[in-house]
């Protein structure tokens, strides 16, 4: 696990952006402290372990029933669940609640192919490049 922050000291779910907005939310399942978090009822927040339209990061652990303090924009350092380019769009999560590269879609400009779009998915940008599951970055939330 190599940690590409250059902020060893801080832990995951943290955020040393002064700008960051943090909104609060009902946690409807146990939530750690760094998770990508989705709405998982109107107003409530819990811990993705799939792809899901995550709406941040969680920045404290919580118990299920407790308010979750979300990061919805800003920077904060996160779990890598593989490679991911600098730059590249991420979105939450793996089975491991670890953020991934979002892959771009490519479309049949034709008209003869179908596709799905999933605009909601991105998560945030990566802003290091990760080569192995559990590397730690920052990557910049833009929901």
């Amino acid at each position: 696990m190599a940690d590409l922050t250059g902020k060893t000291w801080m832990a995951i779910g943290e955020t040393d952006d002064p700008n960051a907005i943090i909104e609060a939310f009902e946690a409807t399942a146990a939530i750690t402290k760094g998770d990508p978090v989705y709405l998982s009822a109107d107003n409530k927040v819990g811990p993705a372990t799939s792809a899901q339209d995550c709406i941040g990061v969680a920045v404290n652990s919580v118990a299920s029933g407790d308010p979750c303090p979300v990061l919805i924009r800003g920077r904060v350092k996160v779990k890598a669940g593989g490679a991911i380019t600098r730059g590249k769009a991420v979105f939450g999560a793996d089975s491991s609640r670890r953020v991934l590269q979002l892959t771009d879609q490519a479309v049949n400009e034709g008209g003869t192919g179908t596709y799905t779009i999933y605009y909601n998915r991105k998560l945030g940008t990566a802003l290091a490049t990760t080569t192995a599951a559990d590397d730690l970055l920052f990557i910049y939330v833009e929901k």
